[in-house]
């Protein structure tokens, strides 16, 4: 039995069920007594109730809660001499939906009770709907669906950062009964559109989103300690906003866990820096993300970014990626409206009518995009700094340009005229730093590189090559002087910058004759090596035989040869200070007369001119020429042309890497203008994937098909790798130094 007064889980009274301890209510429900109001004995039916168009019409739900949403009850009244008023029980706290106690025939005293309200209560989140308890003329209830409207439990302020369509399914799969789940996942992919529908369909399935719960606290039990005290962080519940990042083709959504420390009450969440850098690197790898303010974006469409290539800039990412959006989206909306369409289509007693589809999510602007992508080059900028400082060379190569300067604008714009570079002999850069004139402003940039040799301890270069200051008529040259803590340095001027002083006493470039003397004039400086030069021509000659080319002469296998045949499998050296000079008078003196002028008179020379110009650089042979004992060739490989192996050299000498580098400097600063704090992150990132290009190009061995600059994945990959299999699996890969800390 019950105890006077005990109420039930939900506040309502509890009564027995078993028939035998029915309490008769003291008034009827209204809609019930107008039929059981006329004071005489009701006779017992055994009828089916009539027929309504409420038993036949479609319930606005499917599945297995469509029977309880709308129930078809027919209660019979049994025959009593006082017949008492009936109630509709349906607050029940049983996981049915509804429910509807009807006496048994066999207690005449029975009745039937029903809450005020009148609703179906079950836990959020769950369908509830609400009855009407109705009579007809023979005195039998119906019972009917008034509404039903689908309910989504979310904590707080989640759910105005949740769009529509996803609220339910990230509600169902992240909460259970009020409270997070603790079996979580790191993402989670949304429920797909049905096969075949049976109802008309709804556009939820078929716009939702991507979920990432970062929750390393939750997810993988983590200890995170305060940024303030030092002690444990522990769970504070989810993060009241859910954030959309932008990806490739769609956006995706992100949401996180607060953290509280117990000593300090500090608060922070699992996606801060702080946090973040307390996981081992493997786990720092899986967030993906890169947060603003108010925005998110993920890693890969940023790496779009960092190829500093012609034509790539944040305004081209931008149209790309709304063609991607777009295109997905219209996808999407394609299918919805052709699930649609055939409900459309089909014959119906009621009109159909579908649901609007969401809006598509605008992309950010060019500008935040470059703003993220300054973020990625700052979390990134210790590796970056420190490969940088680890760079060395034997060889070194020093060239200026201004082309990049036009680009610095804000405070710093006319700050800087000149981007001095040096490099080494494989092409990759030690330093670059912007002055104000060539001169005196590099002795910082050379005293911290000569720092950086001391503090690596790393023999000093042995060569050095310039485009200018190479030498002095009286006592050491300025560049001597700055580079006095290296005595044994030689100091060579290039040679392509040479001849092209030499080019200035020409008439005019457009010259017929001008590409003769060129070529004339690097013959008077170089030489072929003989032996190199004998292998290629046997190569040369029988591939010439198997190809089945008659009468192979020595004239013919010459000009069979080209020349990047010439510069990969010949080496080359200069003829030495006097021959130089003795074939440059001999070549200026034919070319001075008759011989050096075209079909119509004009002179390639202007005689005065190119007088004054070899008086000048004649004392400047000696400074090109090569320096004994210095090794200026590397062998990077082997071909086999006709049967006869020929070596494959790379050389060193001159500056023209530099030239190539300054050709591609001025697209590392994306766009047309760029802040000082920018212009140093992007110029960092080029040099940083131009060093790792020249160096993977240096590789005499064949080259590896991964291609990746991140340095620091790549060192956790090969430190855990040598401890599980014992090798490397990017053996390409050196880890850098430890950053030198020099303004250099």
């Amino acid at each position: 039995m019950q105890a006077r007064g005990q109420t039930a889980l939900f506040g309502g009274s509890m009564v027995c069920n078993c028939g035998f301890h029915a309490v008769k209510s003291p008034q009827a429900p209204q809609s019930v007594a107008s039929d059981l109001s006329t004071g005489a004995a009701a006779q017992p039916s055994f009828l089916r109730s009539p027929l309504s168009v409420s038993m036949f019409t479609k319930s606005r739900f499917g599945g297995s809660q469509s029977a309880s949403v709308k129930p078809n009850i027919v209660a019979r009244k049994t025959p009593s001499p006082a017949p008492p008023p009936s109630s509709v029980r349906t607050s029940s706290p049983a996981p049915s939906p509804s429910s509807v106690r009807t006496p048994s025939p066999a207690h005449p005293p029975s009745s039937l009770r029903t809450p005020s309200t009148a609703s179906v209560r079950t836990p959020s989140p769950a369908v509830s709907t609400s009855l009407e308890v109705a009579t007809d003329g023979t005195g039998e209830i119906h019972l009917a669906a008034t509404g039903a409207t689908a309910s989504v439990w979310l904590p707080g302020e989640l759910s105005k950062s949740i769009p529509v369509q996803d609220q339910r399914w990230i509600s169902n799969t992240l909460f259970h009964s009020g409270k997070l789940r603790p079996d979580l996942k790191l993402w989670y992919e949304p429920p797909v559109p049905a096969l075949i529908y049976h109802q008309t369909p709804t556009p939820d399935r078929f716009f939702t989103h991507r979920l990432m719960v970062w929750m390393p606290y939750r997810l993988w039990r983590v200890r995170v300690f305060c940024p303030a005290c030092g002690k444990q962080l522990t769970g504070a519940g989810i993060h009241r906003r859910a954030r959309k990042v932008l990806d490739i083709d769609r956006y995706y959504l992100m949401v996180t866990e607060t953290l509280r420390c117990s000593v300090c009450f500090l608060t922070t969440l699992s996606t801060s820096q702080t946090v973040r850098d307390q996981l081992d690197l493997p786990h720092q790898n899986l967030f993906r993300l890169i947060l603003t303010c108010k925005y998110a974006c993920d890693i890969r469409v940023i790496r779009m970014l960092r190829e500093r290539t012609l034509g790539n800039s944040p305004t081209r990412l931008v149209k790309q990626l709304k063609e991607n959006h777009g295109e997905e989206w219209l996808t999407r909306l394609a299918h919805y409206l052709g699930e649609c369409a055939d409900f459309v289509d089909r014959p119906s007693l009621f009109p159909v009518v579908c649901q609007e589809p969401p809006e598509p999510i605008e992309i950010p602007t060019s500008r935040w995009l470059l703003s993220v992508y300054g973020r990625d080059i700052l979390s990134r900028m210790d590796h970056i700094k420190a490969s940088i400082t680890s760079t060395f060379g034997s060889i070194l190569k020093m060239d200026s340009t201004k082309k990049i300067t036009k680009k610095l604008s804000g405070h710093g714009k006319g700050t800087a005229l000149w981007v001095t570079s040096l490099g080494n002999e494989v092409g990759q850069i030690l330093t670059s730093v912007l002055t104000v004139q060539e001169g005196p402003g590099l002795d910082h940039m050379v005293s911290g590189v000569m720092e950086r040799y001391r503090q690596a301890a790393v023999p000093p270069p042995v060569l050095l090559y310039v485009d200018c200051g190479c030498c002095k008529s009286e006592g050491p040259s300025k560049l001597q002087t700055r580079f006095g803590e290296w005595p044994d340095l030689h100091i060579r001027l290039d040679i392509w910058h040479f001849m092209r002083r030499m080019a200035i006493g020409c008439t005019t470039d457009a010259h017929p004759l001008y590409p003769t003397f060129m070529g004339s004039l690097s013959a008077c400086i170089f030489e072929w090596d003989a032996g190199d030069l004998t292998l290629l021509r046997q190569a040369k000659r029988a591939q010439l035989r198997q190809e089945g080319v008659p009468s192979i002469t020595d004239l013919v296998v010459d000009t069979k040869i080209s020349k990047m045949e010439l510069s990969l499998y010949c080496r080359r050296k200069t003829r030495g200070e006097e021959t130089t000079i003795s074939l440059i008078d001999r070549l200026l003196q034919e070319l001075g007369g008759a011989r050096g002028r075209d079909l119509m008179g004009v002179p390639l020379l202007d005689q005065v001119r190119m007088e004054h110009l070899w008086r000048v650089q004649k004392h400047h042979v000696k400074c090109i020429q090569d320096v004994p004992g210095v090794q200026l060739y590397t062998e990077v490989g082997s071909t086999t042309k006709g049967g006869v192996v020929l070596t494959r050299y790379r050389c060193a000498r001159g500056s023209t890497s530099l030239e190539s580098f300054h050709c591609h400097l001025n697209r590392f600063i994306p766009g047309t203008s760029a802040n000082a704090l920018n212009f140093q992150l992007y110029l960092l990132e080029g040099l940083n994937r131009w060093n790792q290009d020249r160096g993977t190009a240096a590789v005499t061995s064949k080259p590896s098909s991964l291609l990746t600059y991140s340095g620091g994945v790549a060192h956790c990959v090969n430190t855990n790798s040598l401890k599980v299999f014992g090798r490397a699996f990017v053996p390409t890969f050196t880890p850098p130094a430890k950053y030198t800390d020099m303004s250099s």
